[in-house]
């Protein structure tokens, strides 16, 4: 007897379809073959797969079984084929019959006992049988309500073999997991921080505001404890909240890398990533065989923090540049390449010379003037110019520590931010452009318009601080954001010299 199931195999962060056909024939001697290029994890997953199906009280068959998983060429590398040739195995060998197996895909690992386990993906896997009009998928309990996020197809959780099987031929039913997206979105969408916790940085907090309100990349420079980490931190608490579409993106993400937070089945605030400066290319980019996502595809829709930028290794920053332009990552390999997501708002900060305390009233700084190039000199001119917003972080003054009044609050500086954002939207109406900091030299042209006193503050700016192309243009960008936040429709002096103001790295401070 021939058996046919539908299941999926991870590819980056995509589901792509696979057939299980199984096909037991008489022979002399029990025998069972896989093909169709499993990987090591797939192939020794027979002996699991056999031992589950015997502790199920199920009979494994004593003939050749040959278990074939199609397309050929694509490589199969999971423990979520566990479940669906199990599945294929009884029904080759007419244990169970079916007529389910053409409505419903199928995915899970299987414990020695039958039971199952969680797989990673569920989302993504979810997304692909929505995608090919099945009706629903077949899955681990723990990954239903990951699954149910999808709300065009039945979720099915099931605990065993034994539960999977009854549901397929028919003999039981199992409710579907219900979606409830709306509750997650109650239930894990708020912050814990809050930028009200954080005393004095009032100009810190307004390039923030900046920064956020237009997706622009920004840079602290001040010496340790002036509070550069913790304002980082706060900077997602003042960023529109998620979308369901940007749930789904950054939850797939997490899904197929395992670390999606145990029990919260949809990602409902904005991700937060801040990886050691001892990271490697390809943890923070993506790489790996097969390839696997890195810091900044975990960082998708949200923020990357970088600190002590100095200490990453500089080729390891140097792979940056390209997705901060466009927004993904591709990784190339001999047989085919993956393109992750990568539309991050990058924060970084750094000291600003080796010992950290130049500036610094309370401290002497003993470094000297090669020492401190040498230190700022650690990051490339290029990535400097991709970064819009380069701003001074003092040390805060004992008198702003112990004020008993509280600072501006994440909601006061997201009140700005959404109205910000509400004009760009006006803006950028039919367009792939979404913020002022993703605007192209076109765009700038079209949308920057600059009175004659503050093309004339420009040009004289250019030419003192010797700033590139790429500069010139980051300053219009920011420009139109303080102007939006002012809710002026021509880009004026006030403006410009504010911008011109966050170049701190172009005027040689720091």
């Amino acid at each position: 007897m021939l058996a046919k199931l539908r299941t999926f195999s991870l590819l980056g962060i995509d589901a792509v379809p696979v057939d299980i056909e199984v096909d037991i024939s008489p022979t002399s001697m029990p025998k069972t073959v896989m093909v169709g290029l499993p990987e090591a994890a797939v192939r020794e997953s027979i002996h699991r797969i056999e031992r589950a199906i015997v502790n199920s009280g199920y009979v494994r068959p004593q003939d050749r079984v040959v278990v074939n998983m199609a397309p050929a060429d694509l490589p199969k590398n999971a423990a979520s084929f566990d479940l669906p040739t199990s599945l294929g195995i009884l029904a080759a060998s007419g244990q169970i019959r079916s007529e389910r197996f053409a409505d419903y895909a199928v995915v899970g690992e299987l414990a020695l006992d039958g039971s199952m386990r969680p797989i990673k993906g569920a989302l993504s896997h979810a997304m692909q049988a929505a995608a090919m009009g099945l009706k629903g998928i077949v899955l681990p309990a723990e990954n239903g309500a990951e699954a149910a996020v999808v709300e065009e197809i039945e979720a099915i959780p099931v605990r065993s073999l034994t539960e999977a099987v009854g549901f397929l031929s028919g003999a039981i039913d199992i409710e579907p997991v219900p979606p409830r997206i709306e509750e997650y979105f109650r239930q894990y969408s708020s912050y814990e921080v809050d930028f009200a916790d954080v005393r004095g940085q009032e100009m810190a907090k307004r390039a923030l505001v900046i920064a956020a309100a237009a997706a622009h990349n920004l840079l602290m420079v001040g010496p340790p404890g002036s509070g550069k980490t913790m304002l980082a931190k706060r900077v997602p608490s003042i960023l529109p909240d998620l979308t369901p579409s940007e749930s789904v993106e950054t939850t797939r993400i997490y899904s197929v890398t395992g670390r999606l937070p145990t029990n919260q089945p949809l990602l409902t605030q904005r991700p937060f990533r801040s990886p050691h400066h001892t990271i490697s290319e390809a943890g923070l980019v993506g790489g790996g065989n097969p390839p696997s996502p890195g810091e900044i595809s975990h960082s998708h829709n949200g923020v990357l923090f970088l600190d002590e930028l100095p200490e990453f290794q500089r080729r390891t920053l140097e792979v940056m540049r390209q997705p901060l332009e466009d927004g993904n990552v591709t990784i190339a390999r001999a047989t085919r390449s993956t393109t992750f997501p990568a539309d991050f708002m990058l924060v970084a900060a750094m000291n600003p010379c080796p010992c950290g305390y130049r500036n610094d009233p309370r401290r002497d700084c003993h470094c000297n003037v090669p020492q401190v190039e040498r230190y700022i000199g650690k990051i490339s001119g290029p990535l400097l110019d991709r970064i819009d917003i380069q701003i001074e972080v003092p040390a805060v003054p004992f008198a702003e520590l112990s004020a008993k009044t509280p600072g501006i609050s994440s909601e006061e500086m997201r009140a700005q931010v959404m109205e910000a954002r509400k004009i760009q939207a006006r803006r950028f109406i039919g367009s792939k452009t979404r913020y002022n900091g993703q605007m192209s030299s076109r765009e700038i042209r079209k949308f920057c318009h600059l009175t004659e006193a503050s093309v004339a503050l420009l040009k004289q700016s250019v030419h003192s601080l010797g700033l590139s192309a790429r500069a010139h243009d980051k300053v219009l960008r920011t420009a139109r954001t303080i102007a939006d936040l002012d809710g002026a429709t021509n880009i004026d002096i006030p403006h410009i010299s504010e911008a011109i103001n966050y170049r701190m790295l172009d005027r040689g401070v720091g």
